[in-house]
């Protein structure tokens, strides 16, 4: 596992918890997998240059 995909696994996982609370898993893991792609867009970008 790379380093960089604990970012999206915790993310889904948060956003699984906040759909579950909301009756709504499915799309909680959808906005949870956005949001750790685009974490880890903006941190692994600043180390590529």
């Amino acid at each position: 596992m790379k380093q960089g995909d604990i970012f999206i696994y915790a993310c889904v996982i948060i956003g699984a918890g906040i759909g579950l609370m909301l009756d709504q898993a499915f799309s909680g893991v959808l906005v949870g997998l956005g949001l750790g792609y685009l974490i880890k867009y903006a941190v692994y970008k600043d180390k590529e240059n």
